[in-house]
């Protein structure tokens, strides 16, 4: 597994390689500034930095069939940016992300 994502690392363009480094530095440090936890704000819950509007809302559009234009134009105030910020804190985030939609679900 390792040598098939070396392999696929170094065909990265050089602005590719950064972002996979930012990612992972990211990761590692568990440090997501675009993404914030308040408590009071959302039940606490995770959610795009300076708005209300939770990951895991976002995360459920998007197991419902969701297009990332589609919610570009829903939220016109998020950039794309914003969504790549979720859907990777999402996928290194998954048992909370999921805990969080059925949560909100029941409710």
């Amino acid at each position: 597994m390792l040598q098939e994502l070396e392999t696929q690392l170094l065909a990265l363009t050089p602005s590719e390689k950064s972002e996979a480094i930012r990612l992972l530095t990211q990761s590692l440090s568990n440090s997501w500034p675009a993404i914030t936890k308040t408590p009071g704000v959302c039940g606490g819950d995770a959610c795009i930095a300076k708005t209300r509007i939770p990951v895991w809302l976002l995360v459920g559009f998007r197991n419902e069939g969701s297009s990332d234009s589609e919610l570009l134009q829903f939220y016109p105030h998020l950039s794309a940016a914003d969504l790549v910020n979720v859907w990777t804190y999402a996928d290194s985030h998954i048992e909370e992300i999921e805990e969080a939609i059925s949560k909100n679900e029941e409710a």
